[in-house]
């Protein structure tokens, strides 16, 4: 959280051309944050929480220290028999149901959710979260909201009348300038619309991609990877940088720093040594931009986790994950 207020985008200042000192003090931040660390409690400049639903921050662009802008993460907790006041904004967000059911009003269409659900607050969405039912609800809150105020995205609020009402005309349907045919796409993906696929990472459930068409998200992509006790994911590098949480188990990571040579063209150095990450259930891992990174579960510890990047990288040119090797249990398709 910024010093004077809320930060919801972070400036980048040098006096020489390059940034490789402030690189140098981003990579130097530890890299798994647990429940100890709310970096923002809500209580400046936010306006969904009741008296009863509680919000907190994980990682954000007001953090000290800093970590990234691309991604933020908090977390939303509805007690039993309650909601938050609900409010809208232009940015997205896609919610991982940690534990509990409940329901969404968006736009004044109801979409309920349990369990294992990923949910979309849509672009431009008036929301409000509920839990009618005698468990508390949480859901793990991924977003990439610093990408829209970047953009000069930000209006948002809680409803009310429009400020100097008398100089603007009557009301018009905002959809008119959205995707053709988005408000068709599903906003709550369950487990019964994926499926658990053996890939170069490993076993992977994607509920998030630019390939899933069916989903009413653009920002972010998501999915799940399931590593079987004392086994690995596979050692893969790519310029995005990630967020993941643990939902099961305990294990560690390894990352390897790339380096860029600028030569007669961009050269890639990858560290000789990597960086060792303990994680362990509820924590959050996060994976600098241009690494190359592979986790590994303990002996007799499963481990699951969520993943999480800004979809923007694959729009600017960065849509491949190379793989310096697979997964164990992966088998390559036989050429035919």
């Amino acid at each position: 959280m910024g010093k004077k207020g809320r930060v919801f985008v972070r400036g980048l200042t040098s006096e020489t051309y390059g940034l490789g000192e402030f690189r140098r003090r981003q990579l130097a931040v530890k890299r798994v944050r647990d429940d100890s660390v709310v970096v923002d409690d809500a209580k400046v400049a936010h306006s969904g929480d009741s008296e009863k639903s509680r919000t907190w921050w994980r990682v954000g662009p007001g953090d000290e220290d800093f970590l990234t802008q691309t991604i933020q993460v908090h977390f939303v907790e509805l007690p039993p028999q309650s909601s938050n006041h609900g409010h809208g904004h232009q940015n997205e967000a896609a919610f991982y149901i940690l534990e509990g059911r409940g329901y969404e009003i968006h736009d004044d269409q109801r979409y309920d959710w349990t369990k294992d659900d990923l949910v979309f607050v849509h672009t431009d969405s008036v929301h409000r979260h509920f839990n009618p039912y005698d468990e508390t609800a949480t859901a793990l809150v991924v977003k990439a909201k610093s990408t829209w105020m970047f953009m000069g995205l930000w209006q948002q609020g809680r409803s009310g009348p429009v400020e100097r009402e008398t100089e603007f005309g009557p009301r018009e349907d905002w959809s008119r300038i959205w995707t053709p045919g988005v408000q068709d796409r599903k906003k709550v993906i369950s487990l019964a619309d994926t499926t658990w696929e053996n890939t170069p990472l490993g076993r992977v459930r994607v509920m998030s991609s630019p390939e899933r068409t069916d989903a009413r998200i653009f920002s972010i992509d998501a999915f799940e990877l399931d590593i079987p006790a004392g086994s690995r994911s596979g050692k893969y590098w790519k310029m995005a940088d990630e967020v993941f949480y643990v939902l099961e188990g305990s294990g560690y990571a390894l990352q390897w720093e790339v380096e860029a040579e600028i030569a007669e063209k961009y050269y890639a150095r990858v560290a000789l040594e990597p960086t060792r990450h303990e994680i362990t259930k509820g924590d959050t891992l996060y994976v600098p931009q241009n690494h190359v990174c592979q986790l590994f579960s303990y002996d007799g510890t499963p481990l699951r986790l969520l993943s999480a990047q800004n979809r923007v990288f694959k729009h600017l040119g960065y849509d491949t994950v190379h793989f310096l090797e697979d997964a164990p249990e992966y088998e390559a398709p036989q050429p035919s």
